[in-house]
């Protein structure tokens, strides 16, 4: 088992639901890093880690981390809360993804994706590109609702749409709807 920094690219953590429904939980950028949980829990992993794009990864032996971690108070501590701040966030992704309605659910993945990816260089443009699938799976929804809130988006000037590019036009409108459920 290992520790798995990201050094560049982007990875999505994927776990299979009822029926082989996908379902994306987590996602991760450059000096992120995952893979602990499942070890310091003394679990096998339950989900599956897909780079998005060309990524660089190292990767740590869980053992060495545990090791200075009994020795080293400081290093504990901040997997500690790392675990902590993780368990908070997603808890209020359960609730964000089982309580909103479809619009709703759209709207935090794109304010979620703008507050975790950024933008390029034009302020607008999400700096990460996902296949409607993908979208749908981190908004918990089947595609074809993915397909026509966007669409509903854009008609509503909240989004414009080019392939798997998403420009937010009002990011505004769009925390608005997140709130709103």
């Amino acid at each position: 088992l290992y520790l798995i920094v990201v050094l560049r690219g982007r990875v999505k953590l994927e776990k299979f639901g009822v029926g082989g429904r996908v379902q994306i939980v987590r996602m991760f950028r450059p000096c992120e890093f995952f893979g602990y949980r499942s070890f310091f829990a003394g679990e096998v992993h339950s989900s599956v880690a897909i780079a998005m794009e060309q990524t660089h990864v190292a990767c740590v032996p869980m053992m060495v981390i545990e090791n200075i971690c009994q020795r080293n108070a400081a290093l504990a501590v901040y997997f500690v809360r790392a675990l902590a701040i993780d368990l908070g966030h997603s808890e209020q992704r359960q609730v964000n993804l089982t309580q909103k309605h479809i619009r709703g659910r759209i709207a935090d993945s794109l304010v979620f994706l703008s507050d975790k990816y950024g933008f390029e260089g034009d302020d607008r443009t999400l700096n990460v590109q996902l296949s409607r699938d993908e979208l749908a799976s981190l908004s918990n929804m089947n595609t074809s609702n993915a397909i026509r809130t966007l669409a509903a988006f854009a008609d509503e000037g909240i989004v414009e749409l080019d392939g798997r590019r998403i420009k937010i036009l009002d990011k505004q409108k769009l925390k608005r709807i997140n709130i709103t459920g």
